[in-house]
């Protein structure tokens, strides 16, 4: 198995992070797989940032979803972009030869309808290659499974699983997103967030499945090293 590269929230290492920008330069220099995080607005706009709150990545401060995605759209990141929308970074990508990884961010907060909202608009784009869906929040995933039972979940976790085999038949997952490298697993396993070039070698000689990066160039470096 070859290790797919995927830049964590577009390339943070140059660009702000979930930025419309980051995304670009990433999708123009070779990138294998993009990362990104999806919450809703108080009027159920899919937008993209990881934290559910945009006082780390804006100037501005409070809940994604108390405002509307017009009232949103006023605040700026650091390089003066707005907070994308979904519909901006579908249209950026479509028919881009790119694995794409949409987290769904409903362990804090759980948006109702964001997952028809979010299935509806990946199903109405053209993409190359089928969407990874990821959550913290297992019931998330079992309810999109409900809405389209063959697309690919997997569950994000920060601790060990007890025998994730049995877990990831039981909730028929396509495989685990784990904070930390579980060695012998007969199942999809992919590591976040792997900035350390060391850890990334050691890793793809264990030919994980993918790594989550904020330096996808550095890391796209490494994978070469290794093939060489």
């Amino acid at each position: 198995m070859t290790t797919t590269v995927f830049g964590h929230r577009g390339y943070p290492a140059r660009f702000p992070e979930n930025s419309l920008a980051g995304f670009s330069y990433a999708l123009d220099h070779g990138i294998e797989g993009l990362e990104f995080d999806v919450h809703l607005t108080k009027d159920r706009v899919p937008v993209i940032m990881h934290d559910e709150r945009i006082d780390r990545t804006t100037d501005g401060s409070g809940l994604i979803e108390s405002y509307t995605y017009a009232q949103l759209r006023h605040f700026r990141l650091a390089n003066q972009e707005p907070i994308p929308s979904l519909a901006e970074f579908l249209a950026l990508v479509t028919d881009r030869d790119v694995q794409l990884n949409l987290e769904l961010k409903t362990d804090k907060i759980q948006y109702p309808g964001i997952e028809a909202i979010v299935m509806q608009m990946v199903h109405t784009t053209q993409l190359r290659r089928p969407v990874i869906f990821s959550s913290f929040h297992l019931p998330t995933l079992k309810t999109c499974q409900q809405i389209a039972p063959d697309e690919s979940y997997c569950w994000l976790t920060d601790k060990p699983v007890a025998q994730p085999t049995v877990l990831v038949a039981k909730e028929h997952l396509s495989g685990l997103h784990l904070s930390h490298f579980q060695s012998g697993l007969p199942i999809t396993e992919r590591i976040w967030t792997v900035d350390n070039p060391t850890v990334a070698a050691t890793l793809m000689k264990q030919h994980v499945a993918g790594i989550f990066t904020d330096d996808f160039v550095t890391m796209m470096q490494v994978k070469q090293q290794i093939a060489n």
